[in-house]
């Protein structure tokens, strides 16, 4: 009997010090060494391939209403808000591919079901209205796909991430601008932060600040190795980096 209880003591610990440790994200996918274009289904295969907790992507609204998956405010010189998805196809990139739209790149996340897909959705150039639209369509597209489990967002507009929440509770919204103390985020009912690593140095007990409401700890575009190191010791939620393959390693030492 004692035995039995020490067993599933040691187990339970096990996935206590598991589900404790940082999780890697990979930023725009899993690009810089596979040599696949950012955000691309290239990149998100890759980030699925490697075993990454998630993969974020980022979200612009072509000009007849289309969700496409890149990064810039331009596709390869093509002002993505100021042109209709067809016009987008003109320009393709390197490996072949055209602009994914969201349901495209959705399409190709849900095929597995570990791999977070982290959901930035970018700010609208052309006006408040248009990035509104932008969560809208978002969170219908979601929920059409019947994607929730997987799908969090991510956005550096306050406005939009509340936005988000009056529109469904139960979605995972994290903010980004970096401006907003932990007390301001668990008042807005938002499940955490995604804040740029330079933040959490200038305020080193701000990780567990957050985690002291409940709150979700994220860093971003981390990339060296000694600031993953210094996150991984404030025991933050999770790392965004170009270089996953990089932090497994720091991870496993």
């Amino acid at each position: 009997m004692k035995k039995t209880l020490l067993i599933v003591m040691m187990t339970v610990v096990a996935h206590v010090g598991l589900n404790a440790q940082t999780s890697i994200i990979a930023h725009r996918g899993a690009w810089k060494n596979t040599k696949v274009p950012q955000n691309s289904i290239a990149s998100l295969d890759a980030a699925i391939q490697q075993g990454v907790w998630g993969t974020e992507f980022d979200v612009h609204l072509t000009k007849d209403d289309v969700l496409v998956v890149n990064h810039d405010h331009d596709f390869h010189g093509l002002e993505i808000e100021q042109l209709t998805y067809k016009e987008l196809l003109a320009k393709k990139h390197d490996n072949g591919e055209s602009i994914p739209t969201v349901e495209e790149y959705l399409k190709e996340g849900l095929k597995q079901k570990n791999t977070k897909l982290i959901y930035e959705l970018k700010t609208s150039e052309i006006s408040k209205e248009r990035t509104m639209k932008t969560v809208e369509l978002s969170l219908a597209i979601v929920k059409k796909m019947k994607a929730e489990a997987l799908v969090e967002f991510i956005a550096f507009d306050w406005d939009a991430c509340l936005k988000f929440r009056e529109l469904d509770k139960t979605v995972k919204v994290h903010y980004l601008n970096g401006d907003k103390t932990p007390a301001e985020v668990k008042a807005a009912n938002l499940d955490g932060i995604d804040y740029h690593f330079s933040l959490f140095k200038k305020n080193p007990t701000w990780v567990q600040d957050f985690k002291n409401l409940n709150l979700k700890t994220n860093a971003w575009t981390v990339n060296k190795e000694e600031d993953m190191q210094f996150l991984i010791d404030q025991k933050i939620d999770y790392i965004t980096t170009d270089e996953p393959e990089l932090l497994k390693t720091v991870l496993k030492k």
